[in-house]
């Protein structure tokens, strides 16, 4: 089946929040409390696999920037079991676009995409504006479709985002790759037609492993970067 555009998710799959558990050291170094690396680490991880069960999204955090914001401070308040306050600075990182760092093979696949004319596409759950991390790092001009859950009024796996953006790049489906790090999220553009590729989970600002998608878009055979 050829493929020839290419669907991106943008939190954890473009881009991770920098600094990881290390943002609970700092956060609460600045409300004047030390936290050991250790004990922020296992904190933060137990947030994020949280975040990322079926109970929370079904909360529906990324239909409205309110929803969002309850949710994930809610989240973030098991932070707070080391200083009051530290689960709300924690949001305030996660909406700040300074606070999210490119996985090192991000650019040159995007650039590669691009100068291949290959359509591409960003469709996200999110309660902000993604595009402002786009802006940041000079990537929004090369995406023809950006397909954000609050603007729509419905998250993934909802099949009409999917189709929105794939129309919006002119592509059928079945042409399309959607690229994630979720299977409950990003796997459903499967329902749709779409072929998915999930990406494991790696630490911010390390090496994506996007050298899959250029072997599996058409007439990009090389899949080096």
């Amino acid at each position: 089946m050829t493929i020839d555009a290419v669907l991106f998710d943008i939190g954890d799959t473009l881009v991770g929040r920098a600094g990881g558990h290390r943002s609970i050291v700092e956060e609460a170094g600045a409300l004047g409390v030390v936290v050991a690396e250790a004990d922020a680490a296992e904190v933060w991880e137990a947030i994020q696999a949280r975040a990322r069960t079926p109970e929370e999204i079904a909360k529906g955090r990324d239909l409205s920037p309110e929803a969002h914001r309850e949710a994930w401070t809610a989240l973030y308040a098991a932070a707070d079991v080391f200083v009051d306050g530290l689960g709300r600075a924690l949001y305030e990182r996660e909406v700040d676009p300074a606070r999210w760092v490119p996985y090192t093979d991000t650019e040159p696949t995007l650039r590669a995409l691009h100068g291949a004319g290959v359509p591409m596409g960003i469709v996200s759950d999110t309660g902000w504006d993604y595009r402002l991390v786009l802006e940041r790092f000079g990537w929004l001009d090369l995406f023809d479709a950006v397909v954000l859950s609050y603007e729509h009024g419905a998250a993934k796996p909802a099949p009409a985002l999917f189709t929105t953006a794939c129309a919006q790049l002119g592509r059928d489906a079945d042409r399309v790759l959607m690229v994630g790090d979720n299977p409950l999220t990003d796997g459903g553009a499967i329902a749709v037609g779409l072929q998915v590729l999930l990406l494991p989970a790696v630490a911010p600002g390390s090496r994506r492993g996007f050298d899959t998608v250029l072997r599996l878009v058409d007439g990009l055979v090389d899949g080096r970067l």
